[in-house]
């Protein structure tokens, strides 16, 4: 298993919290130099807050870790792209490298973009454990309905 499946992994852990509060089962994860600095996943219903989205949540928790606003030795680990919201934020704080396991076809930020969203210097991979978070946002999807 490789590093990038590894910290996926503990994304989908966090995924899978969210599911259980009856949440959108997105987790995130930031690694700086090997280190797990900050998890989250969604609380938007549990906080009332539109913007409460994992990656928002492991973002300011990594920062307030690091003590710094810019994150340009860490990479973090999602299980679903990013929305707009989320990667301007991800675009501000300067993150290197982005992971994410399965496409947003609705909502994530490259059905808004036709640009390079991101910095040069910012990595993207898609795909990390994509068949496990679009397993666990079927079966969510398929409860609600």
């Amino acid at each position: 298993m490789t590093n990038d499946e590894q910290y996926m992994k503990t994304a989908l852990q966090e995924a899978q919290k969210a599911f259980d509060k009856g949440e959108v089962p997105i987790g995130a994860v930031v690694v700086c130099n090997g280190t797990i600095v900050a998890k989250a996943h969604n609380l938007v219903e549990t906080l009332h807050d539109a913007t409460a989205h994992a990656e928002m949540l492991a973002l300011t928790t990594a920062m307030d870790s690091l003590g710094s606003k810019y994150l340009e030795d860490c990479e973090l680990y999602v299980t679903v792209e990013p929305c707009m919201m989320c990667a301007g934020a991800l675009h501000w704080a300067h993150v290197k490298k982005i992971v994410y396991a399965t496409a947003d076809e609705k909502k994530g930020y490259s059905v808004f973009t036709k640009k390079p969203f991101f910095s040069k210097k910012t990595t993207i991979i898609k795909g990390i454990l994509q068949e496990e978070s679009q397993a666990l946002m079927q079966q969510f999807f398929k409860k609600l309905r």
